[in-house]
């Protein structure tokens, strides 16, 4: 495993990333394996992942959509800047 982080922000809710390094596949081609998860209110409202078979894609509250994986780093700048769309709309309206 390259990366596990498991925080919990400010509104208590729970930031988890997990991102191996596996062999390339035609289901992962850039050779990562990968999950990043916010969980708000005990639900999943945030993920990246590409789980066995469905290539990489992202959800966000109840849409599940496809996500064009360029980098880790810009994985992870996406994924922040959703959690922060998240609590704006949800904590700071």
């Amino acid at each position: 495993m390259i990366e596990h982080t498991k925080v919990t922000d400010e509104y208590d809710n729970i930031i988890e990333i997990k991102v191996w390094s596996v062999r390339k596949s035609p289901d992962k081609p850039h050779g990562y394996k990968y999950s990043l998860v916010y969980i708000a209110n005990n639900k999943r409202t945030i993920g990246y992942d590409n789980a066995e078979q469905k290539g990489d894609h992202r959800h966000y509250e109840a849409i599940e959509e496809p996500y064009s994986f360029s980098s880790l780093r810009k994985l992870a700048d996406d994924f922040f800047d959703d959690i922060e769309t998240y609590k704006r709309k949800h904590y700071e309206s």
